[in-house]
């Protein structure tokens, strides 16, 4: 044995995506106790606004529904949304975790009715549409909300809206006094499985996101697709609803570019090219164009891209465009040169769609028990562990693994059979 145990055998997950929930469970489930920490109002993280994923184009209800119901049946998990870390003390098998909770201003005996948003007045951006659409100041945040549980702007929470948003919940579920709450853990190990984040694509200013409708990003072209997204699964142009007949997807915006993300995202090609098979599937005689630096379909995935190669209606452009203008109808012009045939070209469409990569969402912060990258993803060394996208650029079927990886290592550090990156003696 080593010559410092744990004090506490609790492992801590931070973050409630795809990863996070994987690593929870796979360490409930082998008999520890789980503390998860999500900062949104559900879990699911990215996933959850997808519409489809890899690698079998499944629905996000397809993964995740199975998981929740494992959380609801366990008896080890404790969960804790609208939460984050403020602060860790300690080392492993006895740290010492601040978290911060944000009040919900609804309590849990909250069966999900609606009577509370029929009655809220004040319109907000929905930040599980990306904007796209409003929500109003009492809102279920998805239909596959986990839990299942409605939330109060803090905006109205102390006004007359919110009284009558308490005053229609027939069973008293509403509690405009909750201020939140600040409060210490001990825990043996954490796990860190933050996820990621979408590269801003304002920063992208020679593509004209910020001030060309039709120009849009990948995570926002998921929300249209999807059956509950904004337009409810319509892929359509945001400046004027019409149906898009030719479509552009460009590849690596931001990503492996000095100036923004040194690195490839490895998620952003397949992506590309699942937009790609949405927007054939709405439009028959739509044609799209995928302007790429190199094309990467991992393992099986290799045939999904040969499938829409051998489609007439998608044309695969080696180029990295140079810039996109607004073309006299006020839609966007994509421009540069062909790197094959030395091309110059200036190429209206009716959307504009970019591959925006993925960011670390918590970079390096000295108050949290990880170690970071260059580029502030986990660092899994020693006893720092990170899960999935947290560690860096993962698919969701990666970053199920890695999660499973990352639970494994938590529980040897919390039984003893690793202390500070030491393995114990037998």
């Amino acid at each position: 044995m080593t010559d410092r145990q744990p004090q506490s055998r609790t492992i801590m997950v931070v973050g409630g995506g795809i990863a996070g929930v994987t690593a929870a469970i796979e360490a409930a489930e082998a008999g520890y106790d789980v503390v998860m920490v999500e900062k949104s109002p559900t879990l699911g993280g990215r996933v959850a606004q997808m519409n489809r994923y890899f690698p079998k184009l499944c629905h996000p209800t397809c993964g995740l529904e199975i998981n929740y119901q494992r959380i609801k049946k366990s008896k080890r998990i404790s969960l804790f949304t609208l939460s984050t870390v403020a602060a860790v003390k300690g080392s492993a098998g006895a740290y010492t975790v601040t978290v911060k909770s944000e009040p919900r201003f609804v309590k849990p005996n909250c069966t999900a009715c609606g009577d509370c948003a029929a009655v809220a007045e004040t319109e907000l951006p929905d930040p599980f549409n990306y904007g796209m659409k409003t929500v109003k100041a009492a809102w279920l945040p998805h239909t596959m909300a986990f839990p299942m549980r409605y939330v109060v702007a803090p905006e109205v929470a102390k006004t007359p809206e919110g009284e009558r948003i308490k005053a229609a919940c027939k069973i008293g579920a509403i509690d405009l006094d909750d201020k939140g709450d600040t409060f210490d853990l001990e825990v043996g190990a954490i796990v860190w499985a933050t996820g990621w984040k979408p590269y801003p694509a304002a920063n992208l200013t020679a593509y004209r996101w910020s001030d060309i409708p039709d120009v849009i990003t990948n995570v926002e072209m998921e929300r249209l697709a999807s059956p509950d997204g904004p337009t409810k699964g319509r892929i359509v142009r945001p400046s004027d609803g019409a149906v898009p007949r030719k479509v552009a997807l460009i590849q690596c915006a931001g990503s492996r570019d000095l100036n923004h993300l040194a690195y490839c995202s490895r998620i952003c090609c397949l992506a590309s090219m699942k937009h790609a098979a949405y927007v054939r599937e709405q439009v028959a005689e739509a044609e799209v164009d995928v302007y790429y630096i190199d094309l990467r379909a991992h393992d099986k995935l290799e045939s999904f891209m040969r499938r829409l190669q051998a489609d007439p209606q998608v044309r695969f452009v080696k180029s990295k465009p140079a810039r996109i203008e607004r073309g006299e109808s006020g839609g966007p012009v994509v421009c540069g040169e062909n790197t094959l045939t030395r091309q110059v070209y200036a190429e209206p469409y009716d959307l504009v769609v970019l591959a925006t990569g993925m960011q670390a969402s918590v970079e390096g912060d000295g108050r949290l028990a990880g170690a970071y990258d260059d580029y502030g993803f986990v660092f899994t060394e020693g006893d720092s562990i990170g899960a999935g996208v947290a560690s860096g650029p993962l698919d969701v079927s990666m970053s199920v693994q890695s999660a499973t990886a990352a639970a494994c290592k938590a529980i040897q550090l919390v039984s003893g059979q690793v202390v500070s990156g030491v393995r114990g003696q037998e």
